[in-house]
């Protein structure tokens, strides 16, 4: 599960993967990280538009906004993209919303952390804060597709793609998104690197990968989109 993350770390230090992709959408206009309408983020939820990067046919890369709940091109209504925020990693083949976005339609989000909430021995949960340990933007492998049936208008969505927690996370939820890295990014976003071969891609992090912080019950209403989301338990109000 992946239901709420962050992204505030500005354009400028997306690492030397993303870099490129910023320079170019800076040069675009003159008012450089506007050209993206870029704000740090706190808590983003689903049904909001998030920044993803697809590929072109031409094997650029293209950084833009999508609604996070995938619409299926088929659906008559964007409420059923509530119910795809996440898609399991090992059912992707066999999912007809999925199946064909695996093919040609694959993406990366961006974030430098999410929330995740573990369930504590007298019932109540926690909020956690799950972010790298170098504190970097790292790139959430993601399928996307688009609808006009819903709306009448053309639609762009996207799903973040889940896998079995690695060790270190499992105490706090069984799943974890996929994160991608290096060569498998670049894989990932091939559009001639088959189905198959793509699917192959989708693992688990090592346990090292991630750090935890517990944070204040603030992040639970994905109206609170404040840096305090972040503070750690003991710094916030509870």
């Amino acid at each position: 599960m992946c239901g709420r993350y962050t992204l505030k770390t500005p354009p400028d230090q997306w690492g030397q993967l993303l870099l490129p992709i910023v320079e170019s959408a800076n040069a675009a206009t003159p008012e450089g990280e506007a050209a993206l309408d870029w704000r740090p983020r706190y808590n983003i939820a689903p049904t909001q538009n998030v920044l993803a990067l697809t590929s072109s046919a031409e094997g650029d890369w293209i950084l833009d906004y999508y609604r996070w709940g995938l619409v299926p091109s088929w659906a008559q209504e964007l409420a059923i993209g509530n119910r795809m925020i996440n898609a399991r990693a090992e059912t992707l083949p066999e999912k007809r919303s999925f199946s064909g976005p695996l093919k040609k339609r694959r993406c990366m989000i961006l974030a430098d952390g999410y929330y995740e909430w573990q369930k504590l021995g007298d019932g109540t949960k926690q909020a956690c804060w799950i972010s790298p340990q170098d504190d970097q933007v790292i790139c959430l492998a993601g399928l996307w597709e688009s609808n006009r049936r819903a709306t009448g208008e053309e639609v762009y969505s996207c799903t973040i793609i889940t896998t079995s927690a690695n060790g270190f996370l499992s105490p706090i939820h069984d799943r974890m998104p996929v994160v991608l890295e290096g060569q498998a990014a670049e894989q990932w976003m091939d559009s001639d690197c088959p189905a198959d071969e793509a699917h192959q891609l989708l693992g688990t992090t090592e346990d090292e990968f991630f750090k935890v912080t517990r944070v204040s019950k603030l992040v639970n209403n994905p109206r609170n989109e404040v840096p305090e989301c972040l503070l750690p338990m003991g710094d916030a109000s509870q």
